[in-house]
């Protein structure tokens, strides 16, 4: 069964939505999103809840058994750090939305001083967001949705997980899950950072993770937002595992059985070794996974121009003038899409990823793109216009501001914000990517 209400009223500290449901199959622990009306968009009450839910998956509560799916009345697990694997999929009607992004519309009402709450209100006045200040829902929803990205890039290798790209991935539904071991895409997954369509710059560790793809790939879906479809996700290598969404359900259950099968072989050896160093995930995943012509793909076909156009580039004016002299269909769309997006965005953008190529490992750069998320929050920002345009008064018509921008202020984004910089105290496990 799904852990009821109360089993997670009854965990010490833990902030409860029914947005997210966690259950318990076999040895194998489930979340599940449940924010539908909204394309399974991440709010901060959902941010909290899996802060606070992922520790008790990973570590235990206190060495209290859980409750599990299935039948008897005292149906109960071992201690959660006996898990073998979690899955994060999503309530997802005729297969939308695994997770659209994060819930940015009310940042920018926070942002605004159009909410209730005082404290943003009383921020807006004194032009105090885009500080870090606590209180302030524009530095709360981004300092604790990285924490939640860092916990979850900071899971041991002997938990993996597992989600499931079914339908749009997008922002923080790619935060919430390229971190983890296994990213298995559908059919009908479509994969973007749209974010500089918005006023902002792609986060949630985007610095770490598009910065190592191959040749000019990163930078390319960066700035351009470009929507990916499965055959580009496993040729990027975004996606681990392309399986069918009919043949889904059938490989949870493979999952679940398999974490059971170790468990009994624990049992029976009684060795602990023989538990704690299986990923049951891995063959279950291979023997589902199904090849697909990653060559022919988008990005696949026009591999040469991206890498000729975005690896390395020294400015965005260079690859907007290089577009212009191409005569090619790929450099206009190209074109095309980049002169709908803030400029001061794509400027932003390429610079983080540039940094973020040579940063140490993921809690670097989640603590530079909290800076950057910062500055963004401030009055004036083409965030706000890009939100108003897009979600508020959805004219689809920003004005962008066009200004020169300065390397001064393109440095700004990236400046210290000394007390009330992301903190990130938890070690971080060090393991080899796996893009």
């Amino acid at each position: 069964r799904y852990l009821q209400k109360d089993d997670i009223l009854a965990m010490p500290n833990m902030r409860y939505t029914l947005k997210v449901i966690p259950s318990r199959s076999g040895n194998v622990g489930r979340i599940h999103l449940s924010n539908s009306a909204s394309l399974n968009a991440l709010d901060l009450d959902m941010v909290r809840f899996l802060n606070d839910l992922l520790p008790t998956y990973t570590n235990g509560i206190d060495g209290a058994p859980i409750p599990v799916e299935g039948e008897g009345a005292n149906n109960t697990a071992p201690p959660s750090s006996a898990l073998k694997a979690i899955i994060l999929t999503s309530c997802n009607e005729k297969r939308k939305a695994f997770c659209a992004g994060g819930d940015v519309k009310s940042v920018y009402m926070a942002g605004m001083g159009l909410n209730d709450n005082e404290h943003d209100i009383h921020a807006k006045l004194n032009g105090q967001h885009g500080y870090g200040l606590e209180n302030l829902s524009t530095a709360n929803f981004f300092r604790e949705e990285y924490q939640l990205n860092y916990k979850i890039a900071a899971q041991s290798l002997n938990i993996p997980q597992i989600s499931i790209w079914d339908g749009i991935v997008m922002g923080g539904g790619v935060g919430l899950s390229v971190h983890g071991m296994y990213r298995v895409a559908t059919e009908d997954c479509i994969f973007a950072m749209p974010e500089t369509n918005i006023g902002f710059f792609p986060d949630v560790g985007s610095t770490y993770i598009l910065s190592r793809l191959k040749g000019g790939i990163g930078n390319y879906i960066a700035l351009t937002g470009a929507r990916l479809k499965p055959d580009d996700l496993i040729y990027t290598g975004l996606a681990t595992h392309y399986v069918p969404s009919k043949n889904i359900a059938d490989m949870v259950d493979d999952i679940v059985t398999k974490s059971t099968d170790i468990t009994n072989t624990r049992s029976a050896t009684n060795s602990i070794n023989d538990f704690t160093s299986v990923d049951i995930a891995a063959s279950v995943l291979m023997s589902y996974h199904e090849e697909i012509a990653r060559g022919e793909s988008y990005i696949a076909r026009h591999r040469d121009e991206i890498d000729e156009l975005f690896h390395e580039p020294e400015s965005v004016e260079n690859i907007m003038t290089a577009l212009e002299k191409s005569k090619t269909k790929f450099a206009r769309t190209t074109l095309d899409m980049l002169r709908k997006m803030s400029p001061t965005s794509l400027k932003v953008t390429l610079e983080g990823i540039r940094r973020g190529r040579h940063c140490s490992d993921i809690a670097e750069c989640l603590k530079m793109e909290f800076r950057m998320s910062q500055a963004f929050m401030r009055e004036g920002s083409d965030f706000y216009e890009g939100i108003r345009a897009a979600l508020v008064d959805k004219d689809r018509k920003p004005m962008w501001n066009l200004e020169e921008i300065t390397d001064d202020h393109i440095e700004s984004y990236f400046s210290c914000l000394g007390d009330k910089e992301l903190d990130l105290s938890e070690g971080f496990v060090r393991r080899p990517s796996n893009l």
